[in-house]
This record gives C-alpha cells, structure tokens and sequence, in this order.
C-alpha cells in the first residue's frame, strides 16, 4: 500500500509540472528549432521594418550610392532597435546589433524572452543562429603539378583571360572582397594584391575583419590581421586574384586588389557571422571598431563567396536574402557558389546560391566544358520560386591556387569555380569602367557571350538551364564585347514652353534589352552625357519620355523641352563627339 501511494503521488506531481519545452509548439514567429534549443542556442530576430533601397538605384555617383544605403540601412535599424534591446539586456542577455539585415543576434535567450519576444509587432520572425554545426567539407586536394607555359594555370587560359592581359586589362583599379575561412595574406601570389600592403608595410584597418570572436589553433580570437585556420579561402582568392610576378600565375585578374573577412571558425558559419561580413564590406571600419564608424569609400566592387548557409548552420531560405539584396543596391557585385550537391536536380538549396539578386556560378573542367558530377543543379525550390539556377559555370575541377601558408595546392568544387568569374567581372570593369555597379547590364555581357552549352536535364529547355546557366565563362569575349559596345547619350533638358534649360535634374535611361538603369543630373545649362552599353532605351524626365537607339561606339544626341532658339547644346555634342 505504501508503494502503491507513493506511486500515486509522484503521478500527481508529475502531472502539476509543466510540459518540457521541446514537447509544446513553437509560438508563431519561433523557428522551432529555435524553440526547441530553449534559449541555448543563438537566434536572430528578424525585425518586421526592414529598410526600402528602391531608390538607390536612381543615384548616379557610385560612392553616393553607397553612402546612401549605409545611411539608410543604419537609419531604420538605430530608429527601430532600441525598444527590443531594452528588453532584451532588461533580462539579462547580451545583444549583437545588425543593420544590413534589420535584425538583433542573441547567443543565448531563455523561453519566457523568446515568447514576448514573438508577442510583439515589431519582430517579423525569429530564426536560428547556432554556433556549432556541420563544417564546410574538406576539399579534396591532389599534388601540385606545374602550371602551363608562363606559369599560367591552364583553368585561367581556359577561360581566355591571358587574351585580356594581352589588351591591357588586368583588373586595375577593382576591388574585390573575399568573406572566406579567411586568407594567408604573406603568401607570395597574394601578398602583393593586397589592399592593406603598401609594398613595405600593412595596413589592416578596412581592409580585413574577423567576424569570428573565438580563438582555435590557428587564428586567435577577432584576429587583428587575416589568417586562415582551413585553407579554403587563400585558394580561392588566389583564384581571383593570385600572381607570384614569377611561375605562379594562378588569378585571373592579378592587377585588381583584394580585402578579406573570416566568417567561418575551421569551416563553420553561421548566419550572425555571414551578415557581419556583408556589413563589413558594404561599409569596412577599423579593427576594434564598430560598425557605425564605417566607411562606404572602402566597400570592395565585387564579392566573391565561395560557402552557403545550410538548415543545419541555421539558415532558411531568406536568412541573407535582404544583405544580398543591400549589397546590389549599392551596386557591389555578388558572385556565389552553387555549391557541390550534384547531380541531384533542384540542389541549388542554400543561401546565398538561390537567390536573385547573386550570380550563382557552377563548375566544368579546367580545360573542357563537362559538367562536374558535384556541382549543384537547378531549380531553386526551396523558395518556391522555381528560379533558373546557376547562371553560369567556371572550371572548377583540379584548380591550383595559393595553399598556407605560402605553397600552391590542388582543389575541386564550385568554391575553385566562383572566383573566375569575380576575377572576369574586375578585367570586364578595368576594361569597361561605365560597366562599374551596373550588375545588371554587366550580368547581361556576362551571360550574352557565355560559350553556350544547351541540356535539357533538370526540367531545363535548352539555353539558359539549370545545369550551366547561360554557358561557361569567356573572359575575353566578355571584355572585347563591353570595349565595342560602348555608346553615348547627349542631350539637353528644357522646361517647356519657355525653354530654358532645366539645371541639376535626374535623367534616367531603362534598358528593354538588358534591364539595367542608367542615370545622370544635368548641368546648369541642362546638358547630360550618359555612357551606356549600346541598345534600345527609354529617357524618363520630369517632362516625359522618349524612346531611342544608343547604337555601339557612337553618340545619339536629343533634345527635351527645348526650343530650336535655346539649342545652345548642339554644337557642344559635335565638337565632343
């Protein structure tokens, strides 16, 4: 009997306690594998305001442009967040405040923050952030063997880039930024294409960030110079960049510059550490320094990003989506690797390789157009979208590059393929300057003189499809199609019926043909010059639109609002033509 009752009792208390969190459902709003951590594990809330950069792409001058979107994306986070981080330090937590996404990083929460957390009508969603994960795999690497004749490396005259050295280009004046495992920055093919190196001393500062704030055995924490604790992110950035001035000719673009940010810990991400990447190069700071001492003159061109955020590193399909989309608004080119789940089709799954706003790059051979077995497969469905993806390969099988801390190693994966193409956008705009943060009409030339290679696989129809996009890379035909195909706008402005000139006003040409904006203001006698790649646009001004054909190596000129007797303009475009 007094088993009996003493098992009665510890029924009854059992009963009176409450569920354990992970048997209750998440609370709308809650990732539940956030709900289910209990608080252990870190989360990003997700705010529901999040900054509108549509008009970003109406500001002519490119710092402008960026200065804009830092000043936007700071303005709506500073005046939305502080209500949230109250509470949150309120109860004791600490609290990352991220802007590029409008969102607050937690390490750790407990159920009762998370629940009022999810009650209020500021926070959109909250998602995992978690610090430990699957790593990024271990590329297979094979034994450095020589380069080609040179010491050119045959994957780089694959794609015809010695053919645009040869013109003059080799990616001068472009930066390019790396978010990585991080980079051996003395490497010799390295070294010298660093933005920080002066030639006899480096300057750190704005031109490297480690977003990993935890030491290993090879990095120590907030490392205040780059290192690379895998590997992985020297090889690719000597992909892009990489030039001994010796036998070690392994970049595709070795005069463009290079900056650097570690995102993951010996090949772990997670999305708190990939957001402060896009955060450091959409506006780099000082080291030490905090996000709102940025400085948007330092942002690099181009990104190369040869990693994704999978479920199990916590990212749903729109995690990173809005810094994506931040970065093309201030006309930074973002290059991203498709990844290496092949040949399942619809394996194109994780940010950032699914998403519109990325050129998404797929992998051949160093020397031929077959496909690599690993490289990832359209369409992209884990958005529902269906989308067409990637939009291009690169040779990405047998790849040497630079290997820490100052050899040479042989890698696959579309990780090797991404780089070439970022390194092809820097010799595209070193060669074409007007091309500069028109992604657009620059993805337009990209994909318009791809050699073509057509499938039907994976629910694809030809060309473009969801094994190789638009084709494998050409440099060269990329560059000598965007040097031809330059043409100029000229004009003047008028506000009829008086006719005089219409001063300090924005003038905006659509393309049909390749989906870019083109835009200008105009000077104090109402002129405007516009150099645009070659094909049909629409001006839009204050005072309507018209239609015209900017044909290649030539200038149209036009006339809106003036009268005959106020075309002082006229003989300014013969003579500058």
């Amino acid at each position: 009997m007094k088993r009996l009752l003493a098992t009665l009792w510890l029924t009854v208390v059992m009963l009176a306690l409450p569920l354990p969190l992970r048997s209750a459902p998440p609370p709308p709003k809650i990732d539940p594998r956030v709900w289910e951590a209990g608080g252990s594990a870190g989360c990003l809330v997700i705010l529901r305001e999040q900054a509108d950069l549509s008009a970003a792409y109406h500001i002519p001058d490119r710092l402008a442009r960026r200065r804009w979107v830092y000043a936007r994306l700071l303005s709506v986070a500073r005046r939305t967040q502080p209500p949230l981080i109250r509470l949150i330090a309120g109860d004791g937590m600490p609290v990352r405040s991220f802007y590029i996404v409008n969102a607050l990083y937690l390490p750790r929460s407990t159920p009762a923050l998370l629940r009022e957390l999810a009650r209020r009508p500021d926070v959109a969603r909250i998602v995992a952030s978690p610090e430990v994960a699957t790593p990024l795999p271990r590329p297979s690497t094979a034994p450095h063997t020589p380069g080609a004749a040179a010491g050119i490396e045959p994957n780089i005259a694959f794609i015809g880039a010695p053919d645009v050295w040869a013109l003059g280009y080799h990616g001068e004046g472009i930066v390019i930024g790396g978010q990585d495992t991080g980079y051996a920055w003395e490497h010799p093919a390295l070294r010298m294409h660093y933005r920080g190196w002066d030639g006899s001393q480096a300057v750190h500062d704005g031109n490297w960030h480690d977003a990993i704030h935890s030491a290993n055995a090879d990095c120590p924490a907030d490392s205040p110079q780059p290192c690379d604790d895998y590997g992985h992110g020297t090889h690719t950035m000597g992909i892009a960049v990489g030039d001994d001035g010796g036998t070690h000719r392994i970049g595709v673009a070795p005069a463009a510059q290079w900056i650097g940010c570690r995102n993951m810990n010996d090949g772990v991400g997670s999305p708190a550490t990939y957001l402060e990447c896009f955060e450091f190069f959409l506006a780099p700071y000082a080291i030490g320094a905090s996000p709102d001492d940025g400085d948007p003159a330092l942002a690099p061109d181009i990104t190369t990003n040869s990693w994704s955020c999978p479920p199990d590193e916590g990212c749903d399909a729109d995690t990173l989506r809005e810094a994506v989309e931040a970065e093309r608004a201030a006309g930074i080119f973002t290059v991203v690797a498709a990844g290496n789940s092949g040949p399942q089709c619809a394996s194109v799954a994780d940010p950032p390789a699914l998403y519109a706003a990325a050129l998404t790059i797929g992998a051949v051979g160093r020397s031929d157009d077959t496909l690599a077995s690993f490289s990832s497969r359209g369409p992209v469905t884990a958005d529902g979208s269906g989308r067409l993806k990637p939009d291009l390969t690169a040779p990405g099988v047998s790849i040497t590059s630079a290997s820490p801390p100052d050899t040479y190693a042989v890698h696959s994966g579309t990780s090797m393929a991404t780089p070439h193409v970022a390194g092809t956008v820097a010799l595209l705009w070193s060669a074409a300057p007007y091309l500069q943060a028109h992604l657009t009409a620059t993805t337009y030339v990209l994909t318009s003189t791809a050699v073509p290679i057509t499938t039907t696989d994976c629910s694809s129809d030809g060309r473009p499809n969801n094994l190789y996009g638009w084709g494998r890379i050409d440099a060269y035909a990329a560059v000598t199609e965007a040097i031809t195909a330059r043409s100029t706008i000229r004009g003047q402005l008028c506000q009829p019926p008086s006719g005089e000139p219409l001063s300090a006003t924005l003038v905006i040409a659509a393309s049909p043909q390749n989906g870019d904006l083109w835009s200008t203001t105009t000077s104090a006698e109402g002129l405007f010059t516009l150099t645009v790649l070659a094909g049909p646009y629409t001006l839009t001004t204050p005072i309507g639109e018209t239609s015209l054909e900017a044909r290649p190596e030539t200038t149209a000129t036009i006339s809106l609002g003036c009268a005959l007797t106020r075309r002082v303009w006229l003989p300014l475009l013969l003579r500058e033509r």
